[in-house]
């Protein structure tokens, strides 16, 4: 399979409000859907991508309020990249810094520059800048400029023992190519090149077992165009050993779900059916929605979950 790259990531955040109001305020990212956690819906789950939530564009938040941080180690995915545009991290700089965000950078990674940073739970999160490239579409319409709005994913790096399990997933089942090595990092890139194609894997054969937390990834999706391909892949993972999941219904794509030879969870989610199927594309993100199996609860919900401040349309 030609796995055309990330569908989206999924992390640990504390506070809801505070997370929201980075993502969109600082970040300049959409509230594409507020919901709750279907395997524990007593917490959020939120979803942050471009204007229309399009596969490559979206990382996602499980609300673990009081929880404690995560510890990085291996088994773990343990920075989100997201592309901009070319020559925008000095703006981007300057815009972290002024609402107080310590930053690193920038620096040079295989083709791009790149700046480092963590959120306000301590999510390692990076902005890449390749040249001549800024990713699909025309960036995101939030409070960033459009010259310099983030246009998607860029990709993640994973922490594992060793790398070569991990890359023969990658490039034997998934059909990436590994295009760069540089010391214990190896590059590797989806077949068609756009949102979210790029996963590095570092070998950090003597780092500590991580444990997920706040400020820590739950797990990575790649993309499959649709239910077929799904399935086909489905069938060659289980064939080559791998302890798959059924087919779960998450309303917005169908996932499976397994652990990769390094430890990392990953997810593969349908394109479709999207993020407008229980809300009109210009409200995305304004108003708590819940799966049918749950709206009877909304109510014993509603009194648990915090209170979050919504953007409007």
């Amino acid at each position: 399979m030609n796995n055309p790259g990330i569908h989206h990531i999924t992390a640990i955040a504390g506070d809801p409000q505070r997370n929201l109001e980075f993502y969109t305020g600082v970040l300049g990212l959409r509230l594409v859907k507020v919901t709750v956690n279907h395997d524990d819906p007593y917490t959020h789950h939120l979803y942050f991508g471009d204007e229309k939530g399009r596969p490559g564009t979206i990382l996602t938040f499980f609300t673990w309020a009081g929880a404690h941080r995560g510890q990085r180690g291996t088994g773990q995915a343990t920075a989100v990249s997201f592309s901009v545009p070319e020559r925008s991290l000095g703006y981007w700089a300057y815009r972290l810094e002024t609402a107080g965000i310590q930053v690193d950078g920038p620096f040079g990674r295989f083709e791009e520059e790149v700046i480092v940073f963590t959120d306000p739970d301590g999510l390692p999160i990076e902005l890449a800048a390749r040249p001549g490239e800024g990713g699909d579409g025309a960036g995101i319409a939030g409070p960033v400029p459009a010259p310099f709005a983030i246009r998607g994913l860029h990709g993640v790096t994973l922490f594992v023992e060793g790398h070569e399990r991990t890359a023969g997933l990658l490039t034997e089942k998934f059909g990436y190519r590994q295009t760069g090595e540089r010391g214990d990092r190896f590059r590797y890139v989806a077949a068609d090149g756009g949102n979210g194609s790029f996963v590095d894997v570092i070998s950090v054969p003597f780092e500590i077992d991580g444990r997920i937390s706040v400020g820590s990834v739950h797990h990575v999706a790649f993309r499959a165009p649709g239910p077929a391909e799904q399935e086909a892949l489905r069938e060659t993972l289980t064939g080559s050993g791998f302890d798959v999941t059924p087919v779960i219904d998450r309303v917005y794509f169908r996932s499976i779900y397994f652990h990769e030879p390094g430890g990392v969870m990953f997810e593969i989610a349908t394109d479709g059916p999207g993020f407008a199927v229980d809300e009109p594309e210009e409200r995305l993100g304004s108003r708590l929605v819940l799966p049918k199996w749950l709206e009877a609860e909304r109510l014993s919900l509603e009194k648990v979950l915090p209170p979050v401040l919504l953007p409007q349309p």
